[in-house]
C-alpha cells in the first residue's frame, strides 16, 4: 500500500519516578531506576528513524546514573531533553498538602520551582530546554505565562476532551498545535502541542460540551469524564488498544490533521514502576503495542520524526491557517 498523505509525529516520553499513580506525592521520590529501561525502546530511533523528547523531571535530573542514561540517548539518537515539573517534590516547598494545582500556587512559588527544575538540568550538562510538559497535565495561564520568561518555547501540556473538576478544561482544545491565548486574544508566548486524541465525531464533542455546561453537579463531571473511553480514539498506547490508535491517526490525518503526539511515561517500561506495569508481561504488552503501532504507520502514511524542540524553533505565526489562537483564561471548571 503506498503511503497517504504527509504527517509529523512527536514520541514524547515523561522521564520521572517511580511511585506514581497511587494516589500519593511524597516530596521524597521512591527511586529512579526506570530510567535504565529507555533501553526498550532504542527501537523507536533506531529502526523508525523517529527523535524522541525526553521530558526529565527535577528528581531525575539530580541522579548521576539517570543523567548518563539520558546523554547516551542524546549523543546515540539524537533525542531532545526537555523539562517536566513535578511541583510536589520540586523545591522549595511550602508546607500543607500536596498536590496543590499550579493555578493555586503563588506565582512567584512556582516560578520558583521551574527556575530549580532548570538549574538541576543545567547542573546535568544539558543545554537550557525549549519544551515542557507540567506534571498530571495541570496547566493553566499562570504556568503558560511563565514559560516564555525562562525561554521555553513549547508546552505539550493539554489533553483535548478532557477535564478535571475545579482544573483546567481541555475538552475542546484543538487536536493540532495552537497558540494560548488570554481573554483578550492575546498569545501567550508558546506553541501548544496537545496530545492526540479526537472525537469519533467531531460534533459529539460540541453536544456533550454544551449539554454538560448545563448540567449540574456530578452530572456535569460524568458527561465530560466517559467521553475518552467512549467517544474518542488517540495515539495514547497506555490508554488505548492498537486498532483504536490507527483509527486516531486515520481519523486525525482526515481531518487535515498535521501532526500526532504520542507519550508514555518511563517508568511504565520498568515491571512495577507503575501499578499498570506491574508485571514484565505488562511491559512487554506495551512495549510490542508501540513498535506494532509505529510499523503501521510507517506504512499508511510518509511520516517525519519531529521533537518538540524542533517545533519551537520555527513555529508558525499566530493566527495563520492551522495554528489557530485559542483562550485559555477562564478555563477552569467547578462543575
Amino acid at each position: 500500500m503506498a503511503p497517504e498523505r504527509p504527517l509529523k509525529l512527536a514520541v514524547t516520553v515523561d522521564v520521572e519516578e517511580e511511585g506514581l499513580f497511587v494516589g500519593r506525592f511524597p516530596k521524597e521520590a521512591a527511586g529512579v531506576r526506570n530510567v535504565a529501561c529507555l533501553s526498550r525502546v532504542e527501537f523507536i530511533p533506531r529502526d523508525f528513524g523517529l527523535p524522541l523528547t525526553l521530558l526529565t523531571t527535577y528528581q531525575v535530573a539530580r541522579e548521576p546514573a539517570a543523567v548518563w542514561v539520558l546523554r547516551d540517548f542524546r549523543d546515540r539518537f539524537g533525542a531532545e531533553i526537555g523539562a517536566h515539573l513535578h511541583p510536589w517534590n520540586t523545591p522549595p516547598f511550602l508546607p500543607g498538602p500536596e498536590p496543590l494545582r499550579s493555578e493555586a500556587l503563588p506565582r512567584e512559588l512556582l516560578a520558583a520551582k521551574l527556575a530549580s527544575l532548570l538549574n538541576t538540568l543545567k547542573g546535568a550538562g544539558f543545554p537550557a530546554p525549549v519544551s515542557f510538559r507540567m506534571g498530571r497535565f495541570d496547566w493553566g495561564p499562570k504556568i503558560l505565562s511563565l514559560l516564555p520568561e525562562f525561554s521555553l518555547r513549547v508546552d505539550s501540556s493539554m489533553v483535548p476532551l478532557t477535564q478535571v473538576v475545579g482544573g483546567p478544561d481541555h475538552f475542546l482544545a484543538p487536536p493540532d498545535p495552537f497558540w494560548p491565548a488570554d481573554s483578550r486574544g492575546r498569545p501567550l508566548g508558546v506553541l501548544e502541542v496537545p496530545l492526540t486524541l479526537v472525537p469519533l465525531w467531531p460534533q459529539a464533542a460540541e453536544a456533550v460540551y454544551r449539554l454538560s455546561s448545563r448540567a449540574r453537579g456530578r452530572a456535569a463531571h460524568l458527561l465530560r469524564a466517559w467521553f475518552p473511553y467512549v467517544l474518542s480514539a488517540g495515539v495514547q498506547p497506555v490508554w488505548f488498544p492498537l486498532p483504536w490508535m490507527r483509527l486516531a491517526a486515520r481519523l486525525h490525518a482526515a481531518r487535515g490533521g498535521q501532526l500526532l503526539c504520542l507519550f508514555f511515561h518511563s517508568s511504565e517500561l520498568m515491571p512495577g514502576g507503575t501499578p499498570h506495569t506491574a508485571r514484565e508481561a505488562a511491559v512487554a504488552r506495551l512495549v510490542g503495542k508501540i513498535r506494532a503501532f509505529l510499523a503501521w504507520l510507517t506504512r499508511r502514511f510518509r511520516i517525519t520524526g519531529v521533537t518538540l524542540g524542533a517545533l519551537g524553533h520555527n513555529p508558525p505565526a499566530p493566527g495563520e491557517a492551522r495554528t489557530p489562537l485559542w483562550p485559555v483564561a477562564g478555563r477552569f471548571g467547578g462543575q
